[in-house]
């Protein structure tokens, strides 16, 4: 029964025009808000998440952004009051985050759980065709009930036989519906075949390369929108953090997905662990550990930079020297150890410039190692400068390596002798020539007992 309305029957606030005015402004609101409530059709713009994504924070839907990067920014509270975005996510990271699980959910198909639901939906039927055929049973039981009554009653009382009639009738009516239903689904009601060998490996293959055929150029945008759709029902956002962001995913079927991403960041304070990635540095380098070590062990531990994925020996470098805690060098530069010499040791036995030693170290005259930690070179005493048993001093630290041959110093020899001294010549250089006479002595000349001395001194023996 629909309702009737009398106008002008008691004293009103509004007329009923005004009323009609008053009801069309909330139906176009709420067309609007209905409006924005809903998912929309699959644009062609990048996001792929499009219509489906909300806010975690104040529950509206959130629009996309393409200006500079792709991003989804909840607007509504800046629309209706004027007040800050309360969100601004990049879309991209996101998308990449939800395609991952939903191409998980669908890639690996197993045959298995689709054997168990095919197996399920066969037991259903089974079900429903067994409560059918009672039913039937029951309908084929009352009907003929109904007809012995109408059998037993006496015909003159017409009134009573035409009720029980009545009751035949309708009993024969219901029983063949039943019948017919019955009928009807065991006629729709097709067995499912199994798949063969050959189908089988192919559902498996296409599930595994369900990752592959999404990159490809065929696939566009808005197939690329519409297949998450089919089953991710919403998907609500939240920044917990500036370096984590919670995915809420609602599937089709009721079941909820818990996902994270961290986007990136531009200072390690704004992680959530830089505070404490800091204070290990600090700990770590205050005991005398070198930034590459620190590096590693902030790695093991699950720390990581503001835009990789381990922590950089750079980024321990710049946190120790903002905080003004330095590695002391002499504690890392060992200046005297057992079998080696440094080159600033060399230079002062030979009494040269270090930049000569450097020299014969690029030429590959002298060979050195390098220490991993104090990043030093050292040179073996015995395979590089002169002992007491030695021919000649400098054979193996000569200029060149013809000069390391008896010809090459007996040239060399001649030439320095021959050649006219220089007003410019350095005291230095002749005090080293003096101090070490086997560097520039003909081949076959052996030292003497002085120089051998004088050798044993400059080398520390």
């Amino acid at each position: 029964m629909s309702p009737s309305i009398v106008k002008d029957r008691y004293p009103v606030y509004l007329d009923w025009e005004r009323f009609e005015q008053v009801q069309a402004m909330l139906r176009d609101n709420h067309a609007e808000y209905q409006r924005n409530k809903t998912r929309g059709v699959p644009r062609d713009g990048a996001a792929v998440l499009q219509g489906i994504v909300w806010c975690g924070q104040c529950g509206h839907k959130m629009a996309v952004q393409y200006k500079n990067a792709n991003s989804y920014a909840c607007n509504y509270l800046l629309r209706s009051q004027g007040a800050q975005l309360c969100q601004h996510l990049p879309a991209d990271l996101i998308d990449a985050r939800v395609v991952e699980a939903f191409l998980a959910a669908i890639g690996p198909a197993e045959l298995e759980a689709w054997a168990r639901a095919k197996h399920a939906r066969q037991q259903t039927r089974d079900a429903t065709n067994r409560a059918e055929a009672q039913q039937v049973e029951r309908r084929r039981y009352q009907a003929l009930l109904a007809e012995r009554q109408y059998n037993r009653v006496d015909p003159d009382n017409r009134l009573i036989a035409a009720e029980f009639e009545r009751r035949w009738e309708t009993a024969l009516r219901e029983l063949r519906q039943a019948e017919n239903a019955l009928a009807h689904r065991q006629a729709q009601a097709c067995k499912p075949e199994a798949l063969s060998a050959e189908e089988q490996s192919d559902f498996l293959a296409l599930g595994a390369r369900l990752p592959e055929i999404w990159q490809r150029p065929q696939v566009n945008r808005e197939s690329k929108k519409a297949l998450p759709r089919s089953l991710i029902d919403k998907m609500i956002l939240q920044r917990v953090t500036r370096d984590r962001i919670t995915i809420r995913v609602v599937w089709r079927g009721g079941e909820i997905s818990q996902l994270e991403v961290e986007p990136r960041v531009h200072a390690g304070l704004a992680l959530s662990r830089g505070a404490e990635m800091e204070a290990r540095v600090l700990e770590l380098a205050r005991h005398g550990i070198d930034d590459v070590t620190i590096a590693g062990i902030l790695t093991q531990e699950g720390h990581h930079s503001a835009r990789c994925s381990h922590v950089p020996a750079r980024t321990v470098q710049l946190i120790r020297q903002r905080h003004r805690v330095l590695h002391d060098a002499r504690s890392i530069r060992e200046r005297h150890i057992a079998g080696w010499l440094t080159i600033a040791r060399v230079a002062q036995c030979l009494q040269v410039s270090t930049s000569w030693v450097k020299r014969r170290i690029h030429t590959g005259v002298i060979n050195v190692q390098r220490d991993p930690q104090s990043r030093q070179h050292r040179i073996p005493r015995k395979a590089s400068l002169h002992s007491r048993n030695s021919n000649r001093a400098c054979e193996t630290i000569s200029s060149s390596p013809r000069e390391q041959t008896d010809e090459g110093i007996n040239m060399t020899y001649r030439r320095r002798r021959l050649r006219p001294k220089s007003k410019f010549v350095s005291a230095r250089r002749v005090q080293a020539s003096d101090a070490n006479p086997h560097c520039f002595a003909p081949a076959g000349t052996p030292p003497t007992e002085y120089d051998a001395g004088v050798a044993d001194r400059n080398l520390g023996h």
